[in-house]
């Protein structure tokens, strides 16, 4: 069984789609900083953090490339751990 643990994450990294304040104001909330770049019609957020938002390319570029394989862009995988170690044959799969 896989078993993870749960952590309050620091950050909170989402598209402008995710740009409200009613978000804004439950992540500050809960102690989350939210790193959402606002709307054209919005005011800017005075604590976005841009460097941070330039990090999720990564975690999306990885998704992509691990979408390649059909296996875990169509998740035939229920069982949770039988997926993670889809992912895990495929990012080996990727690194070699």
């Amino acid at each position: 069984m896989v078993r993870l643990e749960l952590t309050k994450p620091e950050r909170l990294v989402a598209d402008k789609a995710c740009s409200s304040g009613v978000i804004c104001r439950a992540l500050h909330r809960r102690g989350i900083q939210p790193a959402i770049p606002t709307k054209r019609n919005e005011r800017p957020e005075p604590t976005f953090d841009r460097t941070a938002y330039r990090e999720c390319n990564r975690v999306e570029r990885l998704i992509g490339l691990l979408k390649q394989f059909r296996r875990i862009a169509t998740r035939y995988k229920k069982r949770a751990a039988n997926y993670l170690a889809m992912i895990t044959v495929a990012a080996i799969l990727l690194w070699l």
